[in-house]
């Protein structure tokens, strides 16, 4: 959640204020420059320049030797700078308007997952698209909404509240509705997916409350809602990616078989491994800055389990 300026220290909001001037500078001066160039300077800046300063190498080399202590060295070397260049790219496509949005709209889609969704809707089935915070994850809505398959999407705030402010604009003008997490977003999601609606969720964040599943054969809490949702409203529930192609402007969706119903944490734990064997694919295209495993994981999952969906 985005802080309120009023509560925070002088220091704090100082910290915040001049990391949102630092960031707009960025995507501002980035902007400037053709789209097809961009997108690959702005990958440089955050690999290069923003990475090592916020820290962020050392998340991912340590996530890596969680996840994949197999890697070679020159591996995980190379996704110390490849991770935070799609970051860096996916965040001022963001921003890019309407030469995004081409190149999003223009994505081919394969896998049995569109045949499936396409056969819900003529049936006014709902459709919870299961996603993750790999390649870039807006372009599934951007091209969706072009084929005619308006969706709503719930999203997570910034923690900085000045930089939210633009940030959730951006991602807003890709398509609406967009419901903030928290109950309120919650509600308003229920009430779309009730209604025969599509929704789309990313199911690859650490969640407070949530199940002890595995993630990479680790112990990842997470939120089962999405598969209490889909057994409690007859959804079907569809992984969907978005995969980078080589070129790194242009890009490929991924609509995988819809999973099984079943109970909710061998429906989440199916997704998992569906997301982990896309991700051991495109290893640079996963966001492996997330703090996927917290550190007291070992103890075990923590009190208290994820609630019951809302009526």
């Amino acid at each position: 959640m985005p802080a309120d300026p009023s509560t925070l220290s002088r220091r704090a909001r100082a910290g915040y204020f001049l990391a949102n001037i630092g960031l707009r500078g960025m995507i501002g001066a980035a902007l400037l420059l053709p789209y097809r160039w961009r997108v690959p300077a702005m990958g440089w800046i955050v690999s290069r320049i923003v990475a090592p300063l916020a820290g962020l190498r050392k998340r991912i080399r340590d996530n890596l030797a969680l996840a994949r202590p197999d890697l070679p060295a020159h591996e995980v070397a190379h996704l110390l700078r490849a991770v935070p260049d799609n970051a860096g790219r996916t965040l001022i496509e963001f921003y890019s308007g309407q030469p995004f949005l081409d190149r999003a709209r223009a994505a081919p889609i394969t896998g049995p997952g569109l045949a499936a969704l396409e056969e819900a809707r003529a049936q006014g089935r709902p459709v919870i698209l299961i996603t993750g915070h790999f390649g870039n994850y807006d372009v599934l809505r951007a091209n969706l909404f072009h084929r005619g398959h308006p969706m709503g999407a719930l999203y997570r705030r910034m923690a900085n509240p000045w930089f939210n402010e633009h940030y959730t604009a951006a991602i807003k003008a890709i398509g609406e509705p967009m419901w903030e997490q928290g109950r309120r977003g919650m509600m308003e999601m229920v009430r779309h997916l009730k209604d025969g609606g599509i929704i789309a969720i990313a199911a690859d964040l650490h969640v407070h409350g949530g199940r002890e599943l595995t993630f990479f054969g680790q112990p990842a809490v997470s939120s089962v809602v999405s598969a209490e949702l889909a057994l409690k409203y007859d959804a079907l529930l569809i992984p969907i990616y978005v995969v980078r192609q080589p070129n790194g402007l242009d890009f490929e969706i991924e609509m995988h078989a819809p999973i099984a119903h079943s109970d909710p944490e061998t429906m989440t734990q199916a997704v998992h491994d569906d997301l982990e064997a896309l991700v051991r694919r495109h290893m640079d295209q996963w966001f492996w800055i997330h703090r996927r495993w917290k550190p007291w994981m070992h103890l075990g999952l923590q009190p208290g389990t994820s609630a019951d969906p809302p009526e």
